[in-house]
């Protein structure tokens, strides 16, 4: 997806250093997502959930919280109060760009912050909050550190490891932490939960899940990241999550549609990538773009898959109607279509061209697929491949007039 470098400053004055995932075509709302404890905004989960909304068209901010990262700020000293200041600092942004409410996500110590921060936010800003492997006490995470905690709170300068890597702690940091009641705030939400949670989890066990949901009120929501471990370390594991989270969000979160479908023919309207479009039809919108060898997202077909796929959709069609008129035993058709540009360099048939003119050709192979076809209606059916309304146009003199919108 289309990514932007953001930055947010915070009113300690820290700035952090964010990414946004951008739908390739329109924005239809805003998330932002919270990472685990001393993990980035390039974490796995991070950055699958925030793209998967974004296909969503759901515009979605990851950042790193303060001294982690590319941020600002010392993390030592910081602590989980911090870590809800920069959320809201980093909400109100969103709502100032794309107006609210939002949807808030977070992972591990990230879901306890977009828990504790909604208050702090208040209602008009948001929308709904999905969490996954979160801890339903903030002191939970002081299990992870490996380093003499008496020592920190006695204000003596000591080393901790976390996760494999060292940080220098503070008493402040500590009690922050072991002063924060997460179940008192989320018993205040009053916004629909969504608590996803691996049942194997070895970090955080399943039962933080069933204290979060207890106190929850409704409607709330569990799914089960069966299989899964805390990091969502499988790509499969952290695509499942954000396939739910961004399926679940649409029912909470206000999309807006920021121009109507056309009633005739098609609309197609520049986005957010290089060279991301989204298609709107009288009924449905799609995305088409470029791959990324030609320096596009990849987020949808081509322009000229979709000129293929015309003709292939079109004859596989107008083939099926036919055997179904006929009452022909014709159990399905497949049809492959590949673009050629240069065509005139690899036949010997091409008959003197209009100056300035390329020609170039589609090439179609059809199955046809149906034991009880004899022959004769096998080559009937090629036939009427050749008469299908999308291969006449592209074969007859076809005009296109371009005219400025005043």
């Amino acid at each position: 997806m289309p990514t932007e470098a953001l930055s947010i400053t915070t009113e300690a004055g820290h700035v952090l250093e964010g990414s946004l995932e951008l739908p390739t075509g329109l924005v239809r709302g805003a998330a932002l997502f919270a990472h685990c404890f001393t993990c980035t905004k390039n974490s796995k989960a991070a950055v699958t959930v925030a793209r998967a909304l974004a296909q969503e068209g759901i515009a979605t901010l990851r950042f790193d919280f303060t001294g982690l990262g590319g941020s600002e700020g010392e993390f030592g000293r910081a602590g989980f109060a911090t870590d809800v200041s920069d959320l809201v600092d980093a909400a109100r942004k969103l709502v100032e760009r794309f107006g609210g409410p939002i949807l808030m996500v977070g992972h591990s110590l990230g879901g306890a912050a977009v828990l504790a921060a909604a208050d702090d936010l208040g209602s008009d800003h948001v929308a709904a909050i999905a969490t996954i492997g979160a801890p339903s006490d903030v002191p939970h995470v002081l299990e992870n550190i490996d380093g003499d905690l008496n020592a920190v709170r006695a204000g003596e300068d000591t080393t901790v490891t976390i996760g494999g890597r060292e940080f220098s702690l503070s008493k402040e940091f500590l009690d922050k932490v072991e002063s924060a009641d997460l179940l008192a705030e989320v018993a205040r939400i009053r916004k629909p939960l969504m608590f996803l949670h691996s049942p194997t989890d070895q970090i955080v066990g399943i039962e933080h899940a069933g204290a979060l949901f207890q106190a929850a009120k409704h409607p709330k929501s569990f799914v089960s990241l069966e299989g899964a471990d805390h990091l969502l370390v499988k790509k499969a594991d952290a695509r499942f999550a954000a396939t739910v989270i961004a399926g679940w969000a649409q029912r909470y979160l206000p999309l807006r549609d920021d121009w109507p479908m056309p009633e005739d023919g098609v609309v197609v309207k520049t986005g957010h990538g290089k060279f991301g479009t989204e298609v709107h039809t009288k009924a449905h919108r799609f995305i088409a773009d470029e791959p990324r060898s030609y320096g596009g997202d990849d987020t949808g077909p081509t322009p000229y898959d979709l000129l293929n796929a015309a003709l292939g959709t079109c004859t596989a069609m107008t083939m099926k109607m036919y055997a179904d008129r006929k009452q022909w035993p014709l159990d399905g058709v497949t049809v492959e279509v590949r673009h050629e540009r240069q065509h005139a360099e690899e036949c010997d048939h091409v008959e003197a061209m209009e100056q300035g003119k390329q020609l170039q050709a589609l090439h179609r192979t059809i199955t046809i697929e149906g034991n009880g076809l004899d022959d004769d209606q096998r080559h009937k059916l090629l036939e009427i491949a050749d008469k299908c309304p999308v291969h006449r146009t592209l074969e007859g003199e076809l005009h296109v007039h371009t005219a400025m919108q005043e």
